[in-house]
């Protein structure tokens, strides 16, 4: 079995990239309490966790916030504990708080050994986040305008769709 973390007190929550277009691995990454937490994710996750908490912070009462964080590239080293299966949200209002919980991959039948990961953020760092994570979905290869496949820039952007 993997091991399990939860951060309470995040210096931060980032999401980046490893390896040339088309070859990228993502991952989300933390750092807290004095313990940098790498896990491997998809691209795919990444989107839509970036949608999904762009959403919610507009759906949060008002509140005043500081300084978005702009620092969030990966720390060295990179290495994955685990792979992200799944991945749920929650807000703890008593402490103004976006949960962000991650589950890991299994092919295990039995799903109560896999590992997962609790992170609590504040509205700057979903912000912040927010921000990394669409920057680093756009930078990737552009999608088949009929398949929404990744397009190959070693076929010349051309799509076996378009026959």
């Amino acid at each position: 079995m993997s091991e399990s973390y939860e951060f309470a007190e995040l210096d931060f929550l980032t999401v980046g990239t490893l390896g040339p277009k088309g070859q990228r691995e993502f991952y989300l990454q933390a750092r807290g309490d004095g313990r940098l937490v790498s896990l491997k994710i998809e691209k795919q996750q990444v989107a839509a966790l970036a949608d999904y908490l762009d959403r919610i912070l507009g759906q949060l009462p008002d509140a005043e916030t500081g300084a978005i964080p702009d620092d969030l590239g990966l720390r060295e080293p990179v290495i994955a504990s685990w792979a992200v299966g799944s991945i749920g949200l929650a807000y703890a209002q008593e402490s103004d708080q976006l949960i962000v919980m991650a589950e890991e991959l299994s092919e295990a039948d039995d799903e109560r050994d896999t590992a997962h990961a609790r992170f609590a953020l504040s509205r700057e760092q979903v912000a912040g986040l927010v921000e990394r994570a669409r920057h680093l979905v756009a930078a990737g290869r552009a999608p088949c305008p009929f398949c929404g496949q990744p397009l190959e820039p070693r076929n010349h952007d051309w799509c076996p769709c378009r026959n």
